[in-house]
C-alpha cells in the first residue's frame, strides 16, 4: 500500500492541478565545468541546509544536464552548502551559499582526480564510503585512459566486454543497444556492481556505463589514423605461412558552440578497410590442409549530435548515428574450407532522444526514447550442398541467402524523490520492435559423415534439408516496472530495497515480480572499509531470434527433412537401411515462463593506506525455469512416440544453472610517479544442464546426466598491469594474463540413441568432462606526445585518475586499452600529436584452442588452432 501511494504521489507531482500555491522560495541554478571550461554533464549536485532558516539534513538533490547545468527550486531563503561530485575528478563543497528570493547562480569547476580512490571532500568519511554509487565496488577510466581503447567501435566494445568480465551489460547514456559512440564524444567510462538495483533487468556482475559530452566550448577537434600490416606480426602456430592482413583505420571529430550556453554540437566520423585471415585447419582424406584465406571488408561511420538547453532547468539531447559494413569470406575457417564462405552487408541506424530537469523541488525526471533501424543480407560464394565429416573437415556451399530488417523501439522514464535520509526512485521501461525475415539456410541440403573413413566409402549417416518459403513477419514487445529506495539508516550504513515486475507478449504468465535488497555499510569511522551485500530476484527475456525460429520451421512454413542412411551424392539411393523421417519442426512449450535466476553477493573493499586498496566479491547464483530444446519425438528403445512424427524441438523453460565466483583485486597508485600497478584473481565455478533455447539433450530421457560444468569457462583466471610515466612525455604499459584449462564436450561421433543428433557420450562420460591446456600472454603499449602552442586552460591535467575495472576479463592485449595516458607537458598545447605502438601477445606464445571432442576425428583431444600471434600496431592521433 505504501509503494502504490508513492506512486500516486509521482503522478499528482507532475499534475499541474495538484501544484501548491505560490510562496516566497529561491532556485539554485549550478553550472558544472571541468579544468578546461567544457561542461559536464551527469555530475551529482548535493544542496543541504545550512542555518536555521534551511532545516534538514538534505534540501534536495540533481544531476547536471546535457549543458553542465543543475537547477533545484522552491528552496526556503537561507544558507546553503553545495557539494558537486563526478567520477575522474575531485568532489568540490561549496558552503556559505546564500539563496534568496529569486535565482541563485554559481559555477563549479571540479579538479582532475589526483588519486586512485573517489574522496568525497567536505563529506565524513563513512558516509561517503557508505554511499550506493561510491566508487569503492567500481572504477572509471580517465579521459587519456578511455584514448587509449581500440578506435574502432566495435574492437572498444569487445575490449570493454572482457575487462568487465561475463554477463556484463554496456549502456551508453543509460541506453542499451547499437554502436558505442566515438571516443571523441565520451566523457567517461564507469564500471559498476550495483546489481540489487531494481531499475536493473539483468543480473550481471558489472554495468559499463559510457557517458557522453556535449560539444560546449570553442571550436575543437581531431584526426586520428592507425596501421596494421601483416609484415609485423608473426606466423599462426598451425599454419605453415604467415597469413596476408593490413588493417588502414582513420576517423575525425569535430565539437563546439552553436549558441552560448543553450546549444552545442559534435560529429564524427570514420571508415576502416581491411582485410585479415582465416586459418583453414582440416583433415581431408589426401591429408592435412593448413591455409590462411584472405578476408576483406570495409566499415563506415558517422556520429552526430545536438545538445540544447529547453529552459535554465531542462535540456533536450538529440543523436543519431549510422554504420555501414560489408564483409567477405565469413565462415571459413578451422574444418570450414574456402568454398564455405559468404558475404554479408548491414546497415544499421539509430536515434536517440532524451529529456531532464527537475520537476519540482526534490523531484528530478529523465525520458530516453530510441529508434534503431537494422538490416542485414546475405550472399553465399559457392552455392552447392554442404559435406560434413565430424570434427575433420566441411566443404560446399555456405547456404546463406536472404537477411533480416528490424525496427525497435525503447521508451524509458526514470523519476527520482529525494527527502530526509531517502533516495526514492521508480520508472518504467518499455522496448520490441517489428521484424521482416528472409534469412534462408540449409536449403540446398547438407550431408554429415561420421568419420573420413565412411566419407572414402560414401556412406553418409544422415541428409538434412530445410524445405519451404523462410519468410517471417512478426512483433516482439516487452516491459518492466519499478520501485527503489535507498534509505541512509545511519550516516555509515544504507539499506536499498525494491521490486521490479516484467512481462513478454510472447509469454503468457504475467506477473514476475522480482525483489531486490542490498545493503552498504562503512563500520568505522575512517572510511578505509566498506562492506557490501545484496541480493534478488531477477528475469530473462525470450529472444526475439529463438520466436523467430519457431515461427519459421512450424512445420507448415517451413520443415526439416531428415534422410537416415542416404545415398551419396544422391540421397534417394540408398541401400536398404535408407530411411526418410516425417517432417521436423520447432515450437514453443505450452505454458512456457520467463526464466529465473537468483542471485546473492557480498565484498568488502578495504582502504589500506592512500594509494593501496584491496578488494573481494564473492556472488552465487542459482538459475531454473532456464530455456532447453527437447526433441519430445526422440526415439525411446528404438521407436518414436508418434511414428507420424519427425523430430519435434520444444523450447521448455525446465533447465537450471548454479554458479559460484570469487574475485580477489588489489591496486596501487603512486601519483608523484604516475604509475598504477593492479593485480586481479578470480575463480570461478559454473554449472548447468543446457546451453540455450535449441540445446538438445544428449538423451531427451535422462536430462539428469545433463548436469556439468559450462563449456568454456575456466576455473581460473589471473591477471597483472603496469602502468607508468618514463621521461620525455613517454608512457608505458604491460599486462599479463593467465587462464585455467576449460571444459568441453566428448562425444562419439554416432547417432547412437537414433535421434538424428550427434552428440551422444560414451557411457559413464559426463557433460563437457574433458579440459583444455591454459594459455598465458602478455602485452604493451608505448606513446609519446609532443605539441605546439598554448591552450588557455589544461583539459588533461597530468595525473589524472588512474583506475581499472577488477574483474575477470578478456587477455592482455583487450585489457590494455584500460590503460593509462599519455600524459606529459603536451596536455597543455593547442595542437597535440600522439605517436604510439602496441603489441599484443608480445612473447609470441603458443595458445593451444580448439580442442576436438568428436571421438571419430582424427583430431580428437587434440587443439585445431592457436590464439593470435603477435601483432603490432602503429598509429598517430592529432588533436586541436
Amino acid at each position: 500500500m505504501k509503494c502504490f501511494v508513492v506512486f500516486l504521489s509521482l503522478v499528482f507531482a507532475a499534475t499541474p492541478g495538484f501544484a501548491q500555491a505560490p510562496r516566497p522560495t529561491g532556485a539554485i541554478r549550478i553550472v558544472v565545468r571541468d579544468p578546461s571550461g567544457a561542461v559536464i554533464p551527469n555530475a551529482t549536485v548535493l544542496i543541504a541546509g545550512a542555518d536555521a532558516a534551511t532545516p534538514g539534513a538534505l534540501a534536495a538533490s540533481a544531476a547536471s544536464d546535457g549543458q553542465g547545468v543543475a537547477a533545484v527550486g522552491g528552496l526556503p531563503p537561507g544558507r546553503y552548502t553545495v557539494t558537486v561530485s563526478f567520477p575522474g575528478f575531485e568532489t568540490k563543497t561549496v558552503t556559505d551559499v546564500r539563496v534568496r528570493a529569486g535565482e541563485t547562480r554559481r559555477e563549479v569547476t571540479l579538479p582532475i582526480e589526483k588519486i586512485a580512490e573517489s574522496v568525497a571532500v567536505g563529506r565524513d568519511p563513512a558516509t561517503a564510503a557508505s554511499d550506493p554509487k561510491n566508487e569503492r565496488f567500481g572504477n572509471v577510466l580517465s579521459k587519456d585512459q578511455i584514448a587509449a581503447l581500440p578506435d574502432d567501435p566495435d574492437e572498444m566494445e569487445q575490449a570493454l566486454q572482457d575487462m568487465a568480465g561475463p554477463g556484463a551489460t554496456i549502456r551508453v547514456d543509460g541506453f542499451r543497444g547499437g554502436k558505442l559512440p566515438p571516443k571523441s564524444q565520451i566523457r567517461s567510462i564507469r564500471f559498476s556492481s550495483g546489481m540489487f538495483a531494481a531499475e536493473n533487468h539483468g543480473a550481471g556482475m558489472t554495468f559499463v556505463d559510457i557517458a557522453t559530452q556535449p560539444g560546449m566550448g570553442p571550436l575543437r577537434g581531431g584526426l586520428d589514423f592507425s596501421f596494421r600490416d601483416g609484415g609485423l606480426n608473426a606466423r599462426n602456430a598451425f599454419q605453415p605461412q604467415k597469413g596476408p592482413e593490413q588493417t588502414q583505420q582513420y576517423g575525425f571529430n569535430l565539437s563546439g558552440t552553436l549558441l552560448k550556453e543553450r546549444t552545442s554540437f559534435s560529429l564524427a566520423g570514420g571508415g576502416t578497410t581491411l582485410f585479415d585471415s582465416a586459418y583453414v585447419f582440416a583433415a581431408l582424406p589426401d591429408g592435412t590442409r593448413a591455409a590462411p584465406v584472405r578476408r576483406p571488408a570495409d566499415r563506415m561511420n558517422v556520429n552526430g549530435r545536438l545538445d540544447h538547453a529547453l529552459s535554465k532547468t531542462h535540456s533536450l539531447r538529440a543523436s543519431y548515428q549510422q554504420n555501414d559494413n560489408e564483409q567477405h569470406a565469413l565462415g571459413v575457417g578451422n574444418f570450414d574450407l574456402a568454398d564455405r564462405g559468404f558475404s554479408r552487408t548491414s546497415s544499421d541506424a539509430l536515434f536517440r532522444l532524451s529529456e531532464s530537469g527537475p520537476w519540482a523541488k526534490r523531484w528530478f525526471g529523465e525520458t530516453r526514447l530510441q529508434l534503431h533501424w537494422a538490416t542485414n543480407d546475405s550472399v553465399s560464394t559457392l552455392e552447392a550442398p554442404t559435406v560434413r565429416v565430424l570434427d575433420a573437415f566441411t566443404s560446399g556451399g555456405a547456404q546463406q541467402a536472404g537477411g533480416r530488417r528490424s525496427r525497435e523501439l525503447e521508451y524509458a522514464t526514470n523519476v527520482d524523490y529525494a527527502t530526509h535520509g531517502h533516495a526514492v526512485r521508480v520508472g518504467t521501461l518499455v522496448e520490441g520492435g517489428t521484424y521482416r525475415s528472409d534469412a534462408g539456410s540449409n536449403y540446398l541440403g547438407t550431408y554429415t559423415f561420421t568419420s573420413l573413413a565412411d566419407y572414402d566409402a560414401g556412406r553418409p549417416a544422415t541428409y538434412t534439408r530445410r524445405l519451404g518459403n523462410p519468410l517471417v513477419e512478426y512483433s516482439h514487445w516487452q516491459a518492466g516496472f519499478f520501485l527503489q529506495d535507498d534509505w541512509r539508516v545511519r550516516k555509515n550504513l544504507t539499506l536499498s530495497g525494491g521490486v521490479r515486475e516484467e512481462l513478454q507478449t510472447q509469454i503468457a504468465d504475467r506477473w514476475n515480480l522480482g525483489p531486490r535488497a542490498g545493503f552498504t555499510w562503512s563500520p568505522f569511522r575512517n572510511g578505509r572499509t566498506t562492506v557490501r551485500g545484496g541480493g534478488g530476484l531477477f528475469f530473462d527475456w525470450l529472444d526475439a531470434d529463438v520466436y523467430e525460429q519457431t515461427l519459421r520451421v512450424d512445420g507448415s512454413r517451413q520443415q526439416d527433412l531428415v534422410v537416415i542412411n542416404p545415398g551419396y551424392p544422391d540421397p534417394s539411393a540408398g541401400d536398404a537401411t535408407l530411411q526418410v523421417l516425417p517432417p521436423s519442426k520447432y515450437m514453443l512449450a505450452p505454458g512456457l515462463v520467463l526464466p529465473r535466476r537468483g542471485v546473492v553477493t557480498a565484498g568488502v573493499s578495504q582502504q589500506l593506506s592512500q594509494g593501496f586498496t584491496l578488494n573481494l566479491n564473492y556472488m552465487h547464483t542459482a538459475g531454473w525455469d532456464r530455456y532447453r530444446g527437447l526433441d519430445v519425438n526422440a526415439p525411446l528403445n528404438g521407436a518414436r512416440p508418434d511414428p507420424a512424427l519427425g523430430n519435434i524441438t520444444t523450447v521448455e523453460s525446465t533447465a537450471r544453472l548454479r554458479g559460484d565466483t570469487l574475485n580477489v583485486g588489489m591496486n596501487v597508485s603512486i601519483p608523484k610517479r604516475r604509475t598504477f600497478v593492479f593485480a586481479n584473481y578470480a575463480w570461478i565455478r559454473q554449472e548447468n544442464d543446457a546451453d540455450g533455447a535449441f540445446s538438445l539433450p544428449a538423451d531427451s530421457y535422462h536430462l539428469a546426466e545433463e548436469w556439468g560444468p559450462v563449456a568454456g569457462v575456466p576455473h581460473h583466471v589471473a591477471s597483472a598491469i603496469v602502468n607508468t610515466t618514463l621521461p620525455k612525455n613517454v608512457r608505458l604499459a604491460v599486462s599479463g594474463t593467465a587462464r585455467g584449462g576449460a571444459p568441453y564436450n566428448v562425444t562419439t561421433g554416432r547417432d547412437d540413441n537414433g535421434d538424428t543428433v550427434f552428440n551422444d557420450r560414451p557411457a559413464g562420460v559426463g557433460r563437457n568432462s574433458a579440459t583444455s591446456a591454459g594459455m598465458w600472454d602478455m602485452a604493451a603499449r608505448v606513446s609519446y606526445a609532443f605539441g605546439f602552442g598554448d591552450r588557455a586552460q589544461n583539459p588533461g591535467m597530468p595525473g589524472g585518475p588512474i583506475m581499472i575495472v577488477q574483474r575477470a576479463g578478456g587477455g592482455a592485449g583487450d585489457l590494455l586499452g584500460a590503460l593509462g595516458s599519455v600524459g606529459g607537458g603536451a596536455d597543455n598545447k593547442r595542437l597535440r600529436i600522439e605517436l604510439f605502438a602496441s603489441a599484443s601477445n608480445l612473447f609470441n606464445h603458443v595458445n593451444p584452442m580448439g580442442y576436438s571432442g568428436v571421438m571419430t576425428s582424427p583430431f580428437f583431444g587434440r587443439p585445431t588452432a592457436a590464439g593470435p600471434a603477435r601483432k603490432l600496431d602503429l598509429g598517430v592521433k592529432i588533436g586541436f
